[in-house]
């Protein structure tokens, strides 16, 4: 589909803006994952406010083509007539030199993208550029961006302290997905639960939203652009791997061990048939990554035995339980099957992560709002032997405890999912002090009127345990949920 609208990301262009009308040379080091909109958001600021700015990407070539580019669009910049073929600086330290004269007196922009490709080819161009930084630029009026999607690259050679730019930014801006609110403004004519599941399989990359039609249904996009033989997203997961790992096939088993359910390292290694000792190498680098985490019960300690991993970019957890066994079949057009799996599963996979992460979202944003009767300093889900709550949020210094029950079933949820929760209380409290207690529920198409008969009752005659007693209870519709995080985020 054709590129949409530019819409959210109205705080990083404010805050691009504020680094422009600076009266001092500012270095940004701007990075985020792949497709995540580093070049749009940039592109869009320029074409906004019009500064006086060169924007220059690098490119996967020889170093001498890099400076020969980067050399000439510089020349064009600076003289807007027609550059030489042949011209360029003989080095990178004197064309960074010819940036702060031309910065010297009127406030210019300066956008190097996909930094991350240049310190491939010239390991030295960090180095060159901190010299031109300390001696040049910092004297100019120059505002620099630095943006690179190899995340980890970014850090190691830009941002940590043995990297030569160390120090030298004035700000860094790690570009996250645009937030689940924002689907509303690229699939309109979506319902609510269409949008969650439009989330479940892109997350908040709005690169992937443009392979979808807001114009045809969610089935029909789904045939169409991830099952067809020839869409563009076939090959994502390798290029996202690539940029950070050499043995991919690895990587992509582990991968696939995690999005099938498997969570602890003995069962990941047995599911993916790596070998013990390798497995936790693996996993720290996909955890390095951001792909990965390793989660805790927010009751527990971070050594804590029960950590659980998963797959944090929605992506790669919907292609690695859905699409990547079946790559050779969809090449050749074969999707029933495919598409009859998504159907059949589809639900029990966005209850099970995205439902549950847009849940915590909404505790972690309540928090804000005055909507609670107490705040907590950590939001996540607790389990153990005994039992599992899907959203909760803990302050340990107050001794309160929010819990809260997610179901994404399609019809009302009766009041026993209530009263299991509050079974649960004493099955995941912490043993020691009085704790206070809330209860949450989230259902996607509401609760019947038994469950909102006893959400009354609770909230008029608490219940209480040895140790704890509850402060009342809150039901939560998807509707409802959609429409606070919505005006929370606006």
């Amino acid at each position: 589909m054709a590129r949409t609208d530019f819409v959210a990301r109205q705080r990083e262009i404010g805050f691009l803006q504020r680094e422009w009308q600076s009266d001092r040379a500012r270095m940004l080091i701007l990075y985020g994952r792949r497709r995540v909109g580093k070049t749009r958001l940039v592109t869009h600021w320029i074409e906004t406010f019009n500064p006086r700015a060169l924007y220059w990407v690098a490119e996967p070539t020889s170093s001498k083509d890099q400076l020969r580019s980067f050399s000439q669009a510089l020349f064009n910049f600076e003289s807007n007539s027609v550059v030489p073929d042949d011209f360029s600086y003989s080095t990178w330290g004197q064309a960074f030199e010819q940036v702060a004269r031309l910065a010297k007196q009127e406030r210019m922009a300066l956008v190097l993208d996909e930094f991350t490709y240049l310190m491939t080819l010239e390991q030295g161009i960090a180095g060159i550029l901190q010299n031109a930084w300390d001696h040049h630029l910092q004297r100019s009026n120059i505002f620099l961006i630095i943006s690179g999607s190899h995340v980890g690259m970014m850090e190691r050679g830009v941002l940590s302290y043995q990297a030569p730019l160390y120090g030298r930014a004035t700000s860094r801006l790690l570009l996250q997905p645009l937030p689940f609110t924002a689907t509303k403004s690229f699939f309109s004519k979506y319902r609510p639960d269409e949008r969650v599941a439009l989330y479940a399989i892109f997350g908040g990359v709005p690169a992937y939203w443009e392979q979808f039609n807001p114009g045809v249904s969610l089935d029909k996009n789904i045939r169409e652009n991830l099952l067809g033989g020839a869409n563009l997203l076939q090959d994502e997961p390798r290029l996202l791997l690539q940029d950070f790992v050499s043995e991919i096939h690895n990587y992509a088993a582990i991968l696939r061990a995690i999005a099938q359910g498997y969570r602890t390292p003995r069962e990941i290694a047995s599911s993916s048939g790596l070998n013990d000792r390798h497995i936790s190498m693996y996993l720290s680098t996909l955890i390095g990554t951001g792909f990965v985490e390793r989660r805790i019960p927010i009751t527990e300690q971070a050594s804590s035995r029960l950590g659980r991993h998963h797959i944090t970019d929605p992506f790669l957890r919907f292609y690695y339980r859905f699409l990547s066994r079946r790559q050779s079949q969809l090449a050749l057009g074969v999707d029933d099957q495919t598409l009859t799996e998504i159907k059949k599963h589809l639900v029990d996979f966005i209850g099970t992560h995205t439902w549950e992460e847009l849940c915590q979202e909404w505790l972690l944003r309540a928090t804000g709002q005055e909507v609670l009767p107490f705040l907590p300093d950590q939001v996540g889900s607790i389990w153990n032997r005994e039992a599992q709550i899907d959203v909760a949020g803990i302050n340990f210094m107050e001794k309160t405890l929010i819990l809260g029950e997610c179901k994404w079933d399609r019809h009302p949820m009766d009041l026993e999912v209530l009263r299991k929760l509050i079974e649960k209380t004493e099955k995941v409290l912490p043993a020691e002090g009085k704790w206070k207690v809330y209860y949450l529920g989230f259902a996607r198409n509401g609760w019947t009127s038994g469950s909102k008969a006893y959400q009354e009752e609770i909230n008029r005659q608490p219940v209480q345990g040895e140790n704890w007693i509850s402060t009342g209870m809150r039901l939560i519709t998807l509707n409802e949920l959609d429409h606070d995080m919505e005006r929370w985020t606006r």
